[in-house]
C-alpha cells in the first residue's frame, strides 16, 4: 500500500453534496452488453469508451447477489453518528443455469459517478478524469442466477485501501468458475465509495465515499482503526456466512437470495485473500481467526505505521509470531515502498517451520493484482492514459502474461491447502 490514496486531496476528495441515492451495487435491474474481454468498448450511448474485464477460464457459469450486512453490536468508526456498521458484500458462485437472469455490471451508475467525481474524480491520479463510461462494463456473473447444490470452498477477499471492492472482480470470477464461491467486501468508510439500498441514520444518501484524505501509513491512529475495523468486518462476515449456510438470511432486509445459496457453502474450507492494506487484513485475520485455513497476501505490510519518520512499526503478532496454516506473499518488482515492506515480510518468511511462502511479479506494480491489470492497457490504448502513468498503476507487464499469471498463482495455492474433505 504505498499510497492507497493520493499523498494530498486530488481526485478522491467527493463533495458530500455531490454523493447521490442510486441502486444497490450489482444488482441492476437491466442487462448490459458483454463486450470481447480485453478491448475497449465504445459506449453504445456515446463516445465514452467502455473497458472490458478479461472472461473467466473455468467451466461454470456464474450468479452473483449483493448483500447489506448489519452489525448491531458496532458504531461506524469513522461516522460516530451511524448507530451500527454496516458492511455490503458481494457473492459470487457457480451457477445452475443462468437463463433468463441479467448480466450485472461491474459498477451501478450511482457508484460509477462517486468512482469517477465531479470533480477531483478517482482514487488514483493516472485514471483519466474524463473519457470513460465505467456504469457500463459487464461482468460475466448472472444476478439472482439459482447456484449449484453442491457445498465449495468459500474465499473472502479484501481490497486495497480506498479502493471498491467492484475493483476484484476479474479475479474473483476467475475462482468461481473454477468451484469456489467468493465473498468480495466493502469496508464504509475506508473505501471508496459503498453504495446502500437505503438510508441510514447518520449517513447522508445512500452512497457513501471515502473518509481518507491521504495515505493512512502517514497518520498510525487512522492506520490502526482502519485495520482494527476490516479485520472485524471480515470475521462478521464470515459469522453472517455460517447464518447463510444454516438456512437463515443475513440480508439485512430480507432479499430474496438465490436459490441453493446457503448450500453452497462449504464453511470447513474457508480461505481469505487481499490487497495491499486488504493483504494485511488476510494475514492478521489467518492468525486472530482459526475458521481460515489459508490466507493470501497480495503486498500489504505487516506492521503498525511508524509513530514517526524513521522509525519502525510494531509488527502485527502475525509477523512477530508466525502462523500454523498457509500464508503465501504475493508481491511485484515495482512497489514503491519495497524496503519498508521487506521488514515485516523478512519476519514473516523467517518463522520456522515454513508456513508462510513469497512469489514476485516482475516488471510489474502494485494494482496488477485488481481489474487495472485489465483496464490500464484499454485506456492506454484509447489515448486515455499515458505510459508512464499505466506504469505507475500495473508496470510494463503485458496483461496477456499478468492476469493468467496471477490467477495460476491465486487459484492454485487455494485449490492445493483447501482440498476437498
Amino acid at each position: 500500500m504505498p499510497h492507497d490514496h493520493a499523498p494530498e486531496p486530488t481526485r478522491r476528495t467527493v463533495a458530500r453534496s455531490a454523493v447521490l441515492a442510486t441502486t444497490a451495487l450489482l444488482l441492476a435491474g437491466g442487462t448490459v452488453a458483454r463486450a470481447q474481454p480485453g478491448r475497449a468498448q465504445q459506449a453504445p450511448t456515446g463516445g465514452d469508451v467502455v473497458p472490458t474485464l478479461p472472461a473467466p477460464t473455468g467451466p461454470h457459469r456464474l450468479g452473483v447477489t449483493t448483500l447489506y450486512l448489519v452489525d448491531r453490536s458496532r458504531r461506524d468508526p469513522w461516522e460516530p453518528a451511524i448507530p451500527v456498521r454496516e458492511v455490503m458484500v458481494t457473492i459470487f458462485y457457480p451457477a445452475r443455469t443462468v437463463r433468463g437472469f441479467p448480466v450485472a455490471p461491474q459498477m451501478s451508475r450511482g457508484a460509477a459517478d462517486t468512482f469517477t467525481g465531479f470533480d477531483p474524480a478517482v482514487l488514483h491520479r493516472e485514471l483519466p478524469m474524463a473519457g470513460v463510461n465505467w456504469a457500463a462494463t459487464a461482468t460475466h456473473a448472472h444476478t439472482g442466477a439459482p447456484a449449484q447444490p453442491v457445498r465449495r470452498p468459500v474465499l473472502l477477499y479484501s481490497p486495497g485501501g480506498g479502493d471498491p471492492r467492484t475493483m476484484g472482480t476479474g479475479l474473483a470470477e476467475e475462482l468461481a468458475s473454477h468451484g469456489c464461491v467468493v465473498v468480495t467486501i466493502d469496508h464504509p468508510g475506508d473505501a471508496g465509495e459503498v453504495e446502500f439500498p437505503v438510508e441510514m441514520e447518520g449517513r447522508d444518501g445512500t452512497v457513501r465515499p471515502t473518509v481518507f484524505r491521504g495515505n493512512p501509513r502517514d497518520n498510525p491512529q487512522i492506520f490502526r482503526t482502519a485495520m482494527d475495523t476490516r479485520i472485524t468486518d471480515t470475521r462478521f462476515v464470515l459469522d453472517r456466512l455460517h447464518d447463510l449456510a444454516a438456512g437463515r438470511n443475513p440480508d439485512a432486509l430480507g432479499i430474496a437470495l438465490p436459490e441453493h445459496l446457503g448450500r453452497a457453502l462449504d464453511l470447513r474450507r474457508v480461505g481469505i485473500y487481499g490487497h495491499s492494506a486488504g493483504g494485511t487484513v488476510a494475514a492478521q485475520t489467518l492468525y486472530e481467526d482459526r475458521r481460515f485455513g489459508a490466507a493470501i497476501n497480495l503486498e500489504g505490510y505487516l506492521d503498525q505505521a511508524p509513530e514517526a519518520p524513521g522509525r519502525d512499526g510494531d509488527l502485527y503478532p502475525v509477523a512477530a509470531h508466525g502462523v500454523d496454516r498457509p500464508l503465501l506473499l504475493l508481491g511485484t518488482d515495482g512497489f514503491a515502498d519495497r524496503n519498508g515492506l521487506k521488514r515485516s515480510w523478512s519476519a514473516m518468511l523467517a518463522h520456522r517451520p515454513g508456513h508462510t511462502t513469497h512469489r514476485q511479479l516482475d516488471h510489474a506494480n502494485h494494482w496488477v493484482v485488481t481489474d487495472y491489470a485489465a483496464i490500464a492497457p484499454q485506456l492506454q490504448s484509447a489515448d486515455l492514459m499515458t505510459p508512464t502513468n499505466r506504469n505507475q498503476l500495473i508496470g510494463t507487464i503485458p496483461p496477456s502474461t499478468s492476469i493468467p499469471l496471477i490467477r495460476r498463482h491465486v487459484r492454485s495455492f487455494f485449490t492445493h491447502n483447501l482440498p476437498p474433505h
